[in-house]
């Protein structure tokens, strides 16, 4: 990837994820996040929640994979962070759709970097606030 092609602002890429009960399930095993928000209807209400929400981290992985995907390297992401802002509570049945998008925010030409701003949206709210990753092109 030629940095000298992309400037500040320029939109880079758009990924849309299916969010389910099932990737709920398959996040906690590979996790060991077992928590019961993420899977049982009643905890999760008890809480205060509205409903069984996703792991903040498997916002957060699918997000990165965006990044990863668009750098076609998971090793060119050199940095990478978030701040959580909203759950995405997952029907049952039924998907949430994750919409995650990136644009340029800064380039160091020097570093040789890129810093991607990421935008995450679940059901018309934002989900990841100063959700950054640094990318140096392979």
């Amino acid at each position: 990837m030629d940095l000298s092609a992309l400037a500040v602002g320029d939109e880079l890429f758009t990924r849309t994820y299916a969010v389910d009960r099932a990737l709920l399930v398959r996040y906690a095993g590979a996790s060991g996040d077992f928590n019961p928000i993420h899977y049982n209807e009643r905890v999760a209400r008890e809480v205060g929640l509205d409903g069984v929400i996703a792991h903040g981290m498997a916002t957060m992985g699918l997000a990165a994979a965006a990044v990863a995907d668009w750098a076609g390297d998971p090793g060119a992401v050199v940095d990478y962070g978030v701040r959580f802002t909203r759950p995405i509570v997952v029907p049952d049945p039924g998907v949430v759709e994750l919409e995650v998008s990136g644009k340029v925010g800064a380039l160091d030409a020097e570093a040789g970097t890129v810093r991607v701003d990421l935008t995450a949206r679940a059901a018309g709210v934002t989900v990841l606030a100063k959700a950054q990753a640094v990318v140096r092109p392979r």
